[in-house]
This record gives C-alpha cells, structure tokens and sequence, in this order.
C-alpha cells in the first residue's frame, strides 16, 4: 500500500474510529424464503447507487507525449507542466499517484470500526455472484462461476456521510439532494465490506425466463434444462473471491456444437443468501460476441472531468449516453446468436450497480469486472488484457466486436493488441472519440497500436448513429462517411500541441490545467 494510500485511509479510520468505540450493534440474518432470478439489489437500504470508471497510466503517457512534441520546438516539459501552476503535486509530472492501489481491506475495515471476530461472525454472509459465460467441449457445458463472499458491517449515516464526502469535490453528501445522498451512502457502504475467506459456496440452476431489458436477449432462450446444484470446489480466496469454470450436467440443455443452437439463460442462485442471485450464459461453439466497456460508452460518466464524474458516479442515477439503448436493442433483435459480455476495469463491490443498470437497460448479457487480488497500479493496468485474452481463449471459433471510448489508454493499447494476438477473432474494433463531442475531455489518446491494423477492421466514431446502417454479421466495421483523421500517434495533446505538426499554440493555464489537475490527483479516489 502506497505511503498517500496510507495516509488517505488512516485519515478515514480516523472518521469510523469515534463512532464506533461502543460495541457496534449486530443484527441477525434475515431469512430469505424466495429466490429472484434477476441480479440482486445492493443489500443495504438504500436505492441502488452508482460507480465508475478511472484513468489509467495516463500521466506518463501524457508527459512523454509533451515531451516529445515540446522537444521539436525547443520546449521542455517541466516548464510546460509549470503552466498550470504551483498547486500541481509532483506526482502529476512523474507518474501515477502512490495511492492509486485500492480498496481498504476487510482487515482494515474490521480493526477500523472496532469490531471483534466474533462480531464479523455474527454479520449475515453476503454474496456478490457475477453473470458467467459458458462454453461447450466435447465433456459438455463449462459454466465460469466467479464472484466475492463478504459481510457488511452496520455503519452510521453520519460516518458514511463523512466517509462519502473523501470521493465528492465542492460538495458535500449534506448538500446532496436526498436521493442522491442515499445513492452517496450506498456506494461507500459497498466500500467498506469485509472479504470473507475459506469459505465454501453452493450454487442452485435453473433456466432463467428473463433477463435484461430487451426480449431477444441477441436471440437468447431460456435454457431447456440443467436445473442442478453445483458446490464449489475450493473455498474463497483470502480476499473472498472465487472464480472458476465447472462442467454442469446436461440435464435436458441443447448442445453448443450445432450451429442451429441458441445462447440459453440460466439462473444462478447462491445457496444460503438471498444476495447471490446471478443469469449464466450458455454461449455456442460459433456466432458473433460483443464486448463492451460501459463508461463514457454505455452510460455518461465524464470521467475526465474530475467533479462530474465522481457526481455520476457516487450520487446520480447512471444515465445512457445519448441513443445508445437503442442500438444495442436494434443488435439483440437482428443478430442471431450475438452474445452481449460487459466488461469493465471497476473494482468487482461497487460493480453490483452496474449489473443492474445494464440489465435494466441494455440486453442481458456476462460481466467481467476486476477482481480484488487486481489492487495495485500493474495489475489494473494488466487486468483488461487478461479478461479479453480469456474470453477469447474460450471460443476460439467466435467473432468478437469489441467497443470502447478513446479515454482509456489500456483499451488504446491492447484492443489492436487482440488483432495480432487472435489474428482471425476480431470482427471490429468501435471506438467512441469522446474529445470530438465532450469539450470537457483534454485528455490526448494515442491511436500508434493501430498502424498496422486492417483499416476496415476499426472505426473511430462521434455518436451512436454513426453505427448504424452496418452489415455486422458480415465484417462491416467502417461507416465511410465517418471521416477517420487516425495519424498513428498521439492525438488530442493538450494546450494545442500536436507531435503531427510539432506546434505549441496556447498554454493555458484555466480550463484544460485545473481539468488536468483534478483528474491526476483525484483519479486516485476513483480507483481507491
């Protein structure tokens, strides 16, 4: 853990310590007599709240790229940083923050909030269970059971108002109104769990009649069969993660080796919580699969904007980006066997809301989320890679789209990446250019990975319109009256630089310096 991680959470050990110097009042475990197929509502009181998205290895990339064009014209970067002013910590130039790590640790939530052992005990098991995919091999269906097994300790509004109030800028949770500031408390209180480890996990199946918010679900049935219980075979890691493909029996469900057989929906249901519940997708051998980020591409985060961001985060409901629901609703009822998997580089607690979000908006498909052991900067920075490479590993006959928005530099890197890697996967690459429509974004992204990729293969594109009107299924990527403009290096560089023309124009010191400002020190929060 970093030295400012350090400081950061001692300071909010410092807001629960008070609080809860009596003995903290345990309540028992509701018993829960029906279970729900749909993706289990955030297990404490309040309405459903709100995540987000990060910067990641940004800073680097931003300060060579300065670098470089500021060197054609005699420049240095020191001096083009001091711009912004003296209020720029030294971390901005040299890399990303120390404290960009993680999450506090159950350990560190427990001895925070003065709780015993025998308090945790006491807590009711929570489960979070993450919409798998399943594949076929000559054994039958293999179906990815993965999540976290935690406890959620009794918290005061008071201190997760406190507690809320580290990750909003020029507001408060007090300030909020009312349904925003329970939205605030919800999320922290999914914060500040405590990982459960050793413990074993027994699933229930069913088929599952529903699912998202289209009907077709890309073609989607609920599965004939395969109503079973499947027990975990190890017990949760130390941080309370499990993660692992089990074969399932048959049971009456179609065989993924036949091109006429569907994607099929099964119910997971997690044995002794009634937080556990989840939707399988039992994915044929061949078709197409979608793999979708959800920030800034799905919903409007505004991540490089440090205080909406964290505002469309913590407190306002997840609203779509523009029309996108509807292209995503006109793929599932047109495409057939079109498997929609959601993956995002959010820590796997304060995922849950995005599960019921996409659900309640989009079609229903897998999640991939980044698990706890991915805490520090390397493996944040790696964990992207390492679900595509998984996914695609799994079926090696699909075709996979993948989209995105150009203000995450890992997708800027391994999306070509998985062109060279599974040379005959990739179908097409859609990348949302949100600098060309959110004035807000003064974050440069480096389009290099694409140089030696079929330009017919990816596209740059503005809004959600500009995709349609494309033959997916048969390998059209390009809308030709999209005007493209890729120069293979960085673009969008910040006070007017650009390492094409080697021209410094303005260095402003107003808008884009306090956007960068904000977004370097306060991306840490976004990713604690």
């Amino acid at each position: 853990m970093g030295s400012k991680h350090m400081l950061l959470w001692t300071g909010l050990a410092a807001v629960i310590v008070p609080v809860f110097a009596s003995p903290a009042l345990i309540v028992s475990a509701p018993h829960y007599a029906v279970e729900h197929p749909m993706i289990t509502p955030a297990p404490n009181a309040y309405d459903p709240t709100r995540t987000y998205q990060y910067r990641r290895d940004v800073v680097s990339d931003v300060t060579s790229a300065i670098g470089a064009a500021a060197s054609d014209v005699g420049a240095d970067v020191d001096s083009i940083l001091s711009e912004l002013g003296s209020a720029i910590p030294s971390y901005v130039a040299s890399g990303v923050p120390n404290f960009f790590q993680g999450f506090p640790t159950g350990g560190d939530v427990q001895s925070s909030l003065g709780l015993s052992d025998g308090d945790v005990d006491a807590l009711p098991t929570q489960v979070l269970n993450i919409p798998g995919y399943g594949n076929y091999t000559d054994q039958g269906w293999n179906l990815r059971f993965h999540g976290n097994v935690f406890k959620q300790p009794n918290i005061s509004n008071d201190t997760l108002n406190s507690l809320a109030n580290v990750f909003l800028i020029g507001t408060s949770v007090q300030d909020l109104p009312p349904s925003q500031a329970s939205q605030a408390r919800n999320l922290t209180a999914e914060i500040f769990v405590i990982q459960q480890k050793n413990e074993n996990v027994t699933f229930s199946l069913a088929p599952a009649p529903t699912a998202g918010a289209e009907p077709n679900d890309g073609g989607a049935i609920p599965a004939a069969g395969g109503a079973q219980t499947v027990i975990f075979p190890t017990e949760t890691t130390d941080e309370g993660d499990f993660d692992s493909f089990l074969q399932i029996q048959s049971n009456g469900l179609l065989p993924g080796n036949e091109t006429s057989t569907p994607i099929q929906r099964i119910n997971v249901f997690t044995q002794g919580t009634g937080t556990g519940n989840a939707t399988g997708w039992l994915v044929p051998d061949t078709g197409i699969t979608i793999i979708s980020d959800i920030d800034d591409i799905l919903r409007v985060t505004k991540i490089y904007e440090p205080k909406e961001g964290l505002l469309n985060s913590f407190a306002r409901p997840f609203t779509p980006w523009m029309n996108m629901p509807d292209i995503y609703a006109n793929w599932s009822a047109v495409l057939p066997d079109f498997h929609f998997h959601y993956l995002t580089t959010t820590p796997e607690q304060i995922t849950r809301n995005y599960m019921d979000y996409i659900y309640k908006t989009y079609p229903g498909g897998s999640f991939d989320t980044r698990p706890l052991n991915f805490s520090d900067v390397s493996a944040t920075l790696s964990i992207r890679k390492f679900l595509l490479e998984k996914i695609f590993q799994t079926f090696p006959q699909r075709k996979f789209i993948l989209i995105a928005d150009t203000s995450n530099s890992d997708v800027m890197k391994d999306y070509p990446a998985m062109v060279t890697e599974f040379p005959n996967q990739v179908q097409c690459i859609w990348l949302r250019n949100t600098s060309a429509t959110d004035s807000g974004d003064k974050f440069p992204y480096d389009t290099s990975g694409f140089k030696d990729v079929n330009q017919q293969l990816y596209m740059f594109f503005v809004v959600p319109d500009d995709l349609t009107h494309l033959d997916v299924a048969n390998g059209q990527c390009v809308n030709t009256t999209i005007k493209q403009n890729v120069t293979f290096s960085y673009q969008g560089l910040p006070f007017g630089l650009s390492k094409a023309s080697g021209a410094i124009t303005s260095l402003s010191t107003t808008t884009w310096g306090w956007g960068f400002l904000l977004a370097m020190g306060v991306s840490a929060l976004l990713t604690l």
